[in-house]
């Protein structure tokens, strides 16, 4: 079970907001064996965002998890198609793009772990 949340400093649209869901949809299965079907997404809109102590107009802090792990090629893949997806959805520029994966060892769901 992937999860993807995203604190960005913008406003974040309806319809964007679907938009960039469907397209994180297709995004996560360039992590082999995973898929939109299994995927839980977390919007943050309008998040004050600081980095070098000068606030972030357009910014995005992603945090991707998965259970298991995938290859460096595989985040490396990842992280240009999130880039590319926050930046032509929400104008957020790619280098004030940061992403953060975490493998999880452990995932708990449905009275049980995995």
């Amino acid at each position: 079970m992937p999860y993807i949340n995203s604190k960005i400093s913008v406003k974040l649209e309806k319809e964007k907001e679907q938009v960039i869901k469907e397209k994180l949809g297709k995004a996560i299965e360039i992590i082999e064996g995973k898929t939109e079907e299994w995927l839980m997404i977390g919007f943050e809109d309008n998040h004050k965002l600081y980095f070098k102590g000068q606030e972030l107009e357009k910014g995005a802090f992603i945090e991707i998890k998965i259970f298991g792990s995938a290859s460096k090629e595989s985040y490396d893949k990842l992280t240009a198609e999130v880039c590319h997806i926050f930046q032509s959805e929400l104008d957020i520029p790619k280098d004030k793009i940061y992403i953060v994966y975490d493998e999880v060892k452990t995932w708990g769901w449905n009275n049980i772990n995995f």
